[in-house]
């Protein structure tokens, strides 16, 4: 497969993942129409941290060189901290006209 061809197939996967994920909000929300969306996102957040914590475990070589920015609990979590910010940035929802910071004409 060529560099371009896998970053397409890796570009397919993130995004339907991130469809699948929506999905089962609206999901819980449509079949539970007493719930509470904060708790339906929270819980679909920790169960994608869960699973993005899991995906990135080392392996057992001590010095390898394709888990050495994962290494450690600490150099696991500065990454996730860091694709959190660039994600929700990047997000359509990021900015609202009702937040307290936005400016009004």
């Amino acid at each position: 497969m060529t560099e371009s061809a896998e970053f397409e197939h890796a570009l397919a996967s993130y995004d339907q993942a991130a469809d699948v994920a929506i999905e089962a909000g609206n999901a819980l929300l449509e079949a539970d129409l007493e719930a509470n969306p904060l708790a339906v996102s929270d819980g679909l957040l920790a169960g994608a941290i869960q699973f993005w914590l899991y995906s990135r475990q080392p392996c057992d070589t001590p010095d390898c060189e394709d888990c050495a920015d994962i290494s450690t609990a600490e150099q696991r979590l500065s990454l996730l901290h860091e694709l959190v910010d660039e994600m929700a940035k990047t997000s359509e929802y990021f900015h609202n006209e009702t937040d307290a910071n936005a400016g009004h004409a």
